[in-house]
């Protein structure tokens, strides 16, 4: 297995045909398809391991793919840059890599496909496919500079200089510093002329402040199974559940892609039942009962306490009129929760915004400024949505990538 971490140095003339910098899903995807070619392949990486975010994704099994992916669960400032590298490679033919390996998977919803067993699986899988196509890898092994010298790239690191036709980063973005994201691949794009668009956390969960915390902040550890989170027209159906500090879960962490500070965020709370007819049938059946019991029927019974006793006055249901019980119905599909931020980088899965698709070729990643320079994965200003589309995407980028080196 060719990954090696610390000790090594290098000597003065190390000459590859292809440098990657980031060992993660579109870094390894890269590299063997590279190294399949018959290219000469070093990927360096400063984390102690590749692969480590392949390691935590989906609980530990890794949500590689997704039967669905097409462009429009990606966003972009460029709305059509993703087609080419998504149509080029598809989700079958990583389900065929993974076949190959005979790596056990299974659609858990929604099109999501994960690891039977293990993420591991996955990241051996593409270290095996990595050593057969003799690709060297180096873990530890952070970069000091880099600079364009005549026709090839001179890249310094910790353990000596590298000299490489083409240099491809693949050095993701600043989602979960904790293991080891950086703001390198900005740097560098902006070192070689290319614009860096704004950068933010996606997939993240939303923070609430002062009263909005107050109503809801005891309420952590409820769940909704299924909650419709909507911003404008956008609008997701998923699971919803209380934190501490505000709201997280699926339709959360997919809504927080399109959300921003001001925002009007609704969330329907029980999207797959027209609460008020719900509402006026109980009634007929349990005239006596309180509203906050008939709901807790329908709802978490602690949600349905806390709404009762600061919005909807519970009182016995045969007080309400038809029409008064419709309102209470359309209210809790139209919910209002004021968020004021999000959990930041630290908890997000993905970064939006970075190294900017006008200075890239959609069908290479090559840079239009530089040319051996390429950008793949998470760097790039594109990003999916939760379920698998980010990996298909880093795989799809990296596979792109390493046709054209």
């Amino acid at each position: 297995m060719p990954v090696h971490a610390g000790g090594r140095a290098y000597g003065d003339d190390v000459k590859v045909d292809v440098l990657i910098i980031g060992a993660g899903a579109a870094g390894l995807m890269c590299a063997l398809t590279a190294g399949q070619r018959g290219r000469q392949v070093l990927v360096l990486d400063h984390a102690n391991k590749p692969g480590k975010k392949i390691l935590m994704s989906g609980g530990g099994r890794c949500n590689f793919t997704n039967l669905g992916v097409t462009p429009a669960q990606y966003l972009s400032a460029n709305a059509h840059f993703a087609k080419s590298a998504l149509a080029r490679y598809t989700p079958a033919d990583f389900i065929a890599l993974v076949e190959k390996h005979r790596i056990a998977y299974h659609e858990k919803e929604l099109g999501q496909l994960f690891c039977e067993e293990s993420s591991k699986l996955i990241v051996r899988m593409l270290l095996d496919e990595c050593a057969a196509a003799n690709v060297r890898i180096e873990t530890s092994c952070a970069v000091q500079r880099v600079r364009k010298a005549n026709e090839s790239f001179a890249v310094s690191t910790a353990k000596g200089d590298i000299h490489a036709d083409a240099l491809v980063i693949a050095s993701g973005g600043l989602s979960i510093p904790s293991m080891g994201a950086t703001g390198f691949g900005y740097e560098l794009a902006r070192q070689f002329g290319h614009n860096v668009l704004a950068t933010r956390a996606g997939l993240v969960p939303l923070t609430l402040s002062g009263k909005h915390q107050e109503h809801y902040q005891d309420l952590a550890g409820v769940a909704l199974p299924v909650a419709q989170a909507s911003v404008g027209k956008r609008s997701f159906r998923a699971g919803l559940l209380f934190t501490h500090r505000g709201i997280s879960g699926p339709s959360i962490l997919q809504i927080s892609s399109y959300w921003q500070p001001g925002d009007d965020l609704r969330v329907d709370l029980s999207p797959e039942v027209d609460i008020g007819d719900w509402l006026v049938a109980q009634r007929a059946a349990r005239p006596a009962a309180q509203l906050r019991n008939v709901l807790g029927d329908l709802l978490p019974k602690r949600l349905a306490q806390r709404l009762c006793e600061l919005w909807l006055q519970s009182r016995p249901m045969h007080q309400y009129r038809d029409a008064q019980l419709r309102e209470i119905g359309a209210q809790l599909h139209h919910w209002p929760i004021v968020a004021s931020g999000t959990e930041g980088y630290r908890t997000a899965e993905v970064t939006l915004g970075g190294v900017d698709t006008d200075g890239l070729s959609s069908s290479t990643m090559q840079s239009k400024r530089v040319p051996g320079l390429y950008f793949i994965g998470e760097v790039v200003d594109v990003t999916g949505w939760l379920g698998g589309y980010n990996f298909q995407w880093a795989w799809a980028s990296g596979y792109a990538a390493g046709q054209a080196v």
